[in-house]
């Protein structure tokens, strides 16, 4: 097999349609594109989604919903997943290392969800009031 051998094969193709060549080809006269307006000149242009000047309907709906740039760089971490951290201190680069949180992460809070059954450190971490006493009732502590 060669490259200038190749083809197509048969029946993948067609034939392109011959409009505007008389009424017994099927597409004489307007060429299957209406009669006057925008559309049935040659280069009518509008824009993607225009509606002839009428209110567009990406317009007309309600705008939903608000993505924040910030919720990239924070995290929540649950009481449980302390317990997957190593490091006596946890700290945010300890939360990275044990994958509670991902790489990008500025600002991590503890919150009171699941259990703690080792007493921990924490450094440089936020925790909830709830998390607070949970942790301070295990027998850890927190550090500003």
């Amino acid at each position: 097999m060669q490259l200038n051998t190749l083809k197509p094969a048969r029946g993948a193709k067609r034939r392109a349609r011959r409009v505007g060549r008389g009424a017994s080809a099927g597409q004489g006269k307007t060429c299957g594109r209406g009669t006057k307006g925008q559309r049935a000149r040659k280069g009518g242009y509008h824009k993607v989604g225009f509606e002839g000047g009428q209110m567009p309907l990406q317009r007309r709906m309600p705008k939903v919903g608000f993505r924040s740039d910030l919720k990239r760089t924070r995290a929540e971490v649950r009481l449980g997943e302390l317990g997957k951290v190593e490091a006596a201190v946890v700290d945010l680069a300890a939360l990275i290392q044990a994958g509670v949180v991902p790489e990008g992460t500025e600002r991590a809070k503890v919150v009171l969800s699941g259990e703690l059954k080792k007493a921990v450190t924490l450094k440089g971490v936020a925790a909830t009031k709830g998390a607070r006493a949970a942790i301070e009732a295990a027998g850890g502590r927190i550090e500003a």
